[in-house]
Formats: C-alpha cells, structure tokens, sequence
C-alpha cells in the first residue's frame, strides 16, 4: 500500500513539474455525431515576440505534404486571464499572435470524418486520432513535452489506447514534439489481446492488439495468435526487439468496411485501418498490413535515413533511401508470411511475379533508380492532386522498386556467400538501427562491404542497381530456388492498351505507356477508340477478342477520336511482354535437392534455426 501512495505521490509530483513549462491540451467530443472535436491548447511560459501557432502538413510514415489546416475553424486565442488576443491568420494555417503575454490558450473545432493512418475522425462510435492531423502546435517549442487529457464521459464504454504514456485521470504524456506527432491514438469501446515477450537481453515487454471491430473476443484472441506466429518470424530477422519506449507496443487495429483504409508506422505502435466487415473470414487478407507495419518497428522507427530526421512538420521530406525503408519492408512483409506458415510456396511465387514484372516491364524501373523513385514519393504518397501526371511512365513505387531489389540481393547474398538478407537487416540493426545513428546511402553500401568482404560487389550492386537503372538477372537468381520465370503468353499479340473506359458509347484510352505498340503508334488518353482492323470496337472485351486474333508483328489500321477530330494510325503488335513465376515441378522440370535446401532456407519458417 506504502509503495502505491508512493507512486501516485511521484506522479503527482511530475504533473507538477510539468505544468511549470509543458504545453497541454484538452480534447472532448460533444459533437461527434457529426464528426467534430473541441481542443483547447495552454501554452504557459511564451518567449517575447510574436506567437506563431500551425497545423502541420505532413505525418510520420507519409511522405507527400497534406493540408491538415483545412478542417481547423472557429480558432480563437486567450491570454491568461481570458481576455481574446489578436489573432492574424499569416496562412491557411498558420495564425499569429502579435502580443501573446506570457500564457496562451488556443481553442478550436477539428472537423475528421476519414478514418485512415493519415487523417482523424470523430463519430459516435470512437476517435480516431492522427496527431498532425488533429493538433495545433506553436512553432519553436519543439523540445517542450506535450500533455493531452481526453473527455468522453458521455461515451459508452469508451477508453483510450495509444503510445503515449500514462499519467492518470485520463492524461497522457510525451517527452517532445517529435514524439508526441508520431503517437496515434484510438478512442473506442474496443476489445484487446496482449503477450508478453522475452528480448534476448531477458526483459520482457508487452505486445497489444487493440481490435476495434464487430467481432467476438473469441476472434480477437484467435487473431492475436495468428499475430504471434508472425511476431516471431520478424524477431528471427533481427535477433532482437527493440527496446519500446514504456514497454508496450501497440497494434490499433480499426475494422469497417467504410473506413478509408492503411497501415501507418510509429516508433511503438501501429495504426492499422482496414476495410472488411469483420475481422472474423478475413484474418488471413488482413495480416499483410500487420507484418508490414510491424517490421518497421525496426525498420524506418529505428533504423532511419537521416533524410526523414528531424521530421519536417511544415512540409515533406524528401528522401532517397525510401527503396529500403520502404521497398525492403515490403519484401519481409510478406516473406515473413511465408515463413510464418500463413503463405504457401504458389503464393510466394506470385509475390516474386508480380515484383519481376513491375521492375523489368515497367517503364518507371527502367528509365529510373531507386533513388529516383525514392525522391518522387513526395508527390507519389496519397499526396493530392487535380491535374494529370505522366507518372506511370516515370514512376514505380519505391515499395515495388525496393521490394523487387530485395529480393534480388538476398538471392544473390545467398548464392554468391552464403548469407542473406537477414545477415544484412542485422548487420544494419547492429550499426546504426540499435545506437539509432541516422543512415545516408554510403552507409548502406559500406554496410555491405563489411558483411560479404567484398567492397567491389558492394560498390558494384550499389552503382548498378541503386544509383543506376540496370537490373539483376531474376531468372538466374530465381532458378537457385527451383522457381521458373519465364514469358506468361510466348508468341501471344499484344497491344499496351489495358484498361478501357467505356461511358456514354464512347470507349476511351488510359494513359499509354511508354515502348508499348499503342504509345509508339501515337495513341493517348482520352482518344475515343473507334476501330481496328476494321472491326468496331465496343468494350474490353471487344479488344481483346480482336488482339487474340492477331499475332506479334502484324501491322493494323487504328481509328479514334481526339477533341472531336477523327484520326487514324498504324499499330504494330508486339509479343505480350507478361512474364510469370512458377515452381520448376510445375513446368515440368526437376526440382534438385540443392533446390530444394536453397528454397527451405530461404522460405522455412526461422524461429528454431535463430
């Protein structure tokens, strides 16, 4: 009892100290059946001049600026004695404040109603919160801590799940800005499954599956011991956990089929948003975002590219390791599936089909580096805009990108030296990850001159296939594996053209891509497709009826429309550029033991061999 009240009387105490200089904030949601909030903000100890105060524009796991400003109004600043203070809004959202005195409160209404990693949203049914998206914050007082206490008395059965630390009567704590924007927080009558596991230094720490969604305990607990199975394959990777901040990490799981969707990394948490009725039928198509999501925990939260620190609140950081914060996470996203027993080897093989097809077919891979595609993400990532862009043809996901580069170097790490990518992802851990020392791209390359001893493949991997548009030989690689890739459609006549759009009796063109016979015969989009060959086209059907017909190298007259001017062009089909991944048993070849060993190492489950 004496050690209890000792607690309490401590925690009393640093509220104390903390309210000499922490900005706080208090948050209630007396509206929410209409998708507001209220949040006041005191900011005690303002530095002479004048007071700016903003809403950010980018969030932690994305790279792409938004405008969170937008649904903040009625924001109104206070002295310490009540009295309004001039406010002067400098942007959309920035507000100053010209003679702020020594203490401030802002009040405001959030509006939120997108329910996703990025943004908030408030209903009767819970509050979903992303911390740039909901709160203001004065510029300059980044290293001050940050308090935030929740009302909801009025909401059934509601209770509060997040990163931040616990401070008592529904307060919660963050030692810095920083910290306190990379914190998400769900508020909900949500259920909960929780373990504890072992860090190889003995110390145990807690892993939480807080599920909001129409589903029985039952299914929360079965899923959770879906979600230890693969808590294990990442921990075999790395060797190690990290060491989470207060000793919980969290998965803040939302589940309705009119949520917005995502995943979203944070340094100890998750927010995972997904669009399914239920947990309950759908745990196996839901848990890709988990082992995505989860392996960033050391990826990207730890082991970070010292283009995203500090991260810039004001606008996006620009970054040109996203290939491997990013790409390699993708890869172990679903690897770790495989390992884990949740895919099978024809799953797998899909997996390496679509990454080889993205990354020799598209041509963003092929006229770009993954540093280039890193850098694009900041238009790329759920950034929004109105106008048409060419990025399908100067663009390819540094997820895809950096995927498909993962697989390359972990095939040929164990075929050249009997390593792997998981010897690599430690190596890195070791050296910058753990000390949590920021990486540039020279430090991944010299990372991997240390590991395979070889500084000239290194330099070579990193100028050819980093800095540089070449790529590795994935049927080579692949083959070590007992896996095939080869042409999906061999001698097979093929346009480019893939989707059609048809409205009103008009079919329309998508953008074309670049090498493809409809972009070398000049065709575009929104051309209105009239014939080929003669023969009226419809529908998708239509075309692909008449593309079957033909074979690579016939030459066919195109007619269409282009603001109301009829035109006509020559299309020359090429061969269907598809290709596809298969098991070498399922083409008929054998499958050696050499094969065999290469294949179970690489997609066997670790656990017991780590």
């Amino acid at each position: 009892m004496k050690k209890i009240l000792g607690t309490a009387a401590v925690t009393l105490l640093s509220l104390s100290v903390f309210a000499q200089n922490e900005i706080s904030y208090n948050v209630s949601f007396p509206n929410a059946i209409h998708h507001e909030a209220e949040i006041s903000m005191q900011i005690p100890n303002v530095p002479a001049g004048t007071l700016k105060v903003r809403m950010s524009r980018s969030s932690p796991g994305r790279y792409a600026t938004h405008e969170f400003g937008k649904n903040v109004y009625n924001l109104k600043a206070f002295d310490g004695n009540g009295k309004v203070l001039v406010l002067n809004q400098s942007a959309g959202d920035v507000y100053e404040i010209p003679n702020p005195g020594k203490s401030v409160k802002i009040t405001y209404t959030l509006f939120g109603n997108w329910i996703d990693g990025t943004y908030a949203g408030f209903d009767e049914t819970h509050a979903h919160m992303n911390i740039p998206a909901t709160f203001a914050f004065p510029i300059g007082l980044d290293e001050r801590a940050r308090l935030v206490k929740f009302n909801y008395n009025d909401k059934q059965n509601w209770k509060v799940a997040t990163q931040l630390k616990p401070m008592g009567n529904e307060t919660y704590y963050a030692p810095s800005f920083q910290y306190f924007m990379d914190s998400p927080i769900e508020i909900a009558n949500y259920k909960t499954a929780s373990w504890e596991v072992k860090n190889k230094d003995g110390k145990m720490q807690t892993i939480h599956l807080i599920s909001h969604s129409n589903d029985e305990q039952k299914t929360v607990d079965n899923y959770a011991n879906m979600l230890k199975k693969m808590v294990d394959e990442h921990y075999a990777v790395w060797g190690e956990f990290p060491t989470y901040d207060y000793g919980n990490y969290y998965f803040l799981h939302d589940v309705y089929p009119d949520n917005a969707g995502d995943g979203m990394e944070h340094r100890n948490s998750t927010s995972i948003v997904q669009r399914t009725p239920k947990i309950e039928g759908y745990e196996s198509n839901l848990l890709g975002t988990f082992s995505h999501e989860y392996f960033h925990s050391w990826n990207v939260e730890r082991l970070r590219p010292k283009t995203l620190e500090p991260f810039n609140f004001n606008h996006s950081n620009i970054s040109n390791e996203l290939w491997l914060a990013e790409g390699f996470t993708q890869y172990y996203g679903s690897l770790l599936l495989t390992r884990a027993g949740f895919k099978t080897v024809d799953n797998a093989a899909q997996t390496f089909n679509g990454l080889a097809n993205a990354v020799l077919n598209s041509p963003g891979a092929k006229n770009y580096s993954p540093i280039q595609s890193s850098r694009y993400a900041v238009f790329a990532d759920a950034g929004v805009a109105i106008d048409q862009t060419n990025k399908a043809n100067i663009f390819l996901s540094y997820y895809t990108y950096g995927a498909a580069t993962a697989l390359a170097l972990d095939l040929r790490l164990r075929s050249e030296f009997k390593l792997s990518l998981d010897d690599y992802m430690r190596a890195l851990w070791e050296a910058y990850g753990k000390p949590e020392i920021a990486y540039t791209v020279s430090d991944l390359e010299k990372t991997l001159a240390a590991l395979t001893k070889n500084p000239a493949f290194a330099a070579d991997f990193f100028k050819r296939y980093i800095y540089g548009t070449e790529k590795n030989d994935y049927a080579k690689l692949l083959l070590n594996a007992g896996f095939v890739l080869r042409k999906a459609n061999p001698g097979k006549a093929y346009t480019g053209i893939t989707r059609l759009t048809v409205e009103n009796g008009k079919v329309t063109l998508p953008q074309t891509t670049i090498g493809t016979p409809a972009y070398n015969a000049g065709l575009d989009v929104d051309n209105v497709l009239l014939t080929i060959d003669g023969v009226e086209i419809k529908d998708q059907a239509a075309l692909t009826k008449l593309t079957e017909a033909h074979k690579p190298g016939d030459v066919v007259e195109v007619t269409y429309s282009y603001r109301g001017e009829a035109k006509s062009t020559k299309l020359t089909f090429a061969e269907n550029p598809l290709l596809e991944v298969v098991s070498i048993e399922k083409t008929g070849g054998s499958l050696t033991k050499e094969m065999q060993n290469f294949r179970d190492n690489w997609l066997n489950s670790q656990v017991k061999t780590k």
